[in-house]
């Protein structure tokens, strides 16, 4: 019995990127014909609606999903989340960790929500400058939270593989809204952010 994967893709698109890709393929000197390319071009154009598909996500949508009203006003602390994106200069992977923090103002949303929402961004063409901020304004738009810190520590292929081709370098961005402002409070962030409590 032959083995048939299910996946759901929209069939105009995947039928143009695939004219397309065949065409990148041709372009750059291969047979696109040859056996072991015949289905790259359909494979290439499931792969990057799955990597893109953050477009078709609302972020809003998912931290409401789960938001409840609690009580508490200590800082919550996701950290650790696996990110991966595609460079929108190069369409090359950068992957790495995202840490989110909050400080709830009366609402607080399931723990899952924020790597969720990590997902909806970096599932885009980015940068992870604005990767970084789309992340901490959705969170501080949907839950109107005291204070919002995210930190993305990432390696982009862009830099490894091509260019400069420096292999162990890391980019780390941040961005900080609300209390997280404050010294104090982004420094117990950084700190708790860089200490292996588990």
């Amino acid at each position: 019995m032959a083995y048939h994967k299910s996946e759901s893709y929209d069939e105009s698109i995947t039928k143009g990127l695939i004219e397309n890709y065949t065409n990148v393929l041709t372009l750059l000197g291969e047979d696109a014909q040859r056996e072991g390319l015949l289905k790259t071009p359909e494979r290439m154009a499931k792969a990057m609606q799955f990597l893109t598909q953050g477009y078709q996500l609302d972020a809003k949508a998912i931290l409401e999903s789960a938001k409840f009203h609690e009580d508490v006003s200590e800082m919550i602390i996701v950290k650790d989340i696996e990110l991966y994106s595609m460079c929108e200069h190069h369409l090359l992977p950068f992957f790495g960790k995202a840490h989110v923090a909050y400080i709830p103002n009366g609402y607080i949303t399931g723990l899952s929500k924020i790597a969720r929402v990590v997902d909806v961004f970096s599932r885009r063409l980015q940068v992870q400058e604005r990767l970084t901020h789309q992340i901490l304004d959705a969170i501080k738009e949907s839950l109107n939270p005291l204070g919002v810190a995210v930190v993305i520590e990432a390696s982009h292929l862009c830099m490894m593989m091509r260019g400069v081709q420096k292999q162990n370098s890391v980019t780390t961005t941040s961005a900080f809204f609300g209390q997280f402002e404050k010294n104090e409070t982004r420094s117990e962030f950084m700190r708790l952010i860089t200490s292996a409590l588990h």
